[in-house]
């Protein structure tokens, strides 16, 4: 069934709910702290994505195609988690947690041509090259100085890439409808489950997500925080942020927000 539509102009903008609409807010004046290793500002994440959708485009990855993630929560994890999508390609997020068969099938049957990887995993990539025919091309990435490479051939690291990468990509418009991510189940009889999320809904979702666990207080200030624009941020990287639980440090008290900690699960 279909109601009684309202016409509007040509010229008019209709705003599809994709993650490129959060970056037009006005960035909060807060930190992504990754371990002990990085720290960036708000502004510097917007640019490495930039960086990094440039760097996927001029290594061959256009809209429709999916990159697969194999990596701890990282700041590369979240840069990857907004880049893909508004890109208007597809995010696969590799479960590290299944077994190494079930790695193999479920980058193989999501269809991903492109492959990030964390050097932590290059020995079992190794070990399943043979089982990922549709693989094109394998980025590295590393919390070393110099990364390990195996006997793998990487068409780049990826830092090195974003820094002779632009960051003013230009991310296009699509139906808010085109799908963002893949993710596959676990603790399934047979094999993991793939699950697919369309743009709109993943954007959906990171703001339902902190809204559903908010105190009275925590939503009070959210209304006060409407009028800054800092609310749209704290709900996007919130669920990213608890992906994870923070590691503690013996002898030091833990600190506090506003930072977002991203940690190795």
């Amino acid at each position: 069934m279909v109601g009684r539509l309202i016409q509007t102009a040509k010229s008019a903008y209709q705003y599809p709910l994709i993650f490129k609409q959060l970056w037009h807010t006005p960035l909060p004046d807060q930190e992504v702290v990754y371990r002990d290793l990085k720290r960036f500002t708000y502004r510097q994440i917007r640019e490495r994505i930039g960086r990094l959708a440039s760097a996927l485009s001029k290594a061959g990855v256009v809209p429709g195609d999916t990159v697969s993630v194999l990596d701890w929560d990282s700041h590369r994890f979240l840069e990857a988690f907004f880049a893909i999508p508004m890109m208007g390609a597809v995010l696969q997020t590799v479960n590290v947690r299944l077994s190494p068969e079930q790695i193999a099938y479920t980058i193989d049957h999501a269809g991903a041509s492109t492959l990030l990887v964390n050097d932590d995993f290059v020995g079992l990539l190794e070990g399943l090259k043979a089982q990922l025919p549709k693989i094109k091309r394998l980025i590295v990435m590393s919390d070393r100085p110099a990364p390990q490479t195996g006997s793998l051939s990487f068409v780049g690291e990826y830092e090195s890439l974003l820094a002779a990468a632009s960051p003013d990509y230009d991310f296009p418009d699509f139906d808010e409808n085109t799908q963002a991510t893949t993710f596959y189940t676990t603790g399934t009889t047979g094999l993991p489950k793939g699950v697919a999320g369309a743009a709109a809904r993943r954007v959906r979702k990171t703001s339902a997500y902190r809204r559903g666990s908010e105190t009275k207080q925590e939503e009070n200030q959210r209304h006060h925080n409407k009028s800054t624009g800092r609310e749209i941020w704290r709900r996007a990287f919130t669920r990213l942020s608890k992906w994870s639980a923070p590691v503690p440090n013996p002898g030091k008290k833990p600190r506090l927000q506003p930072s977002i900690e991203l940690r190795r699960r």
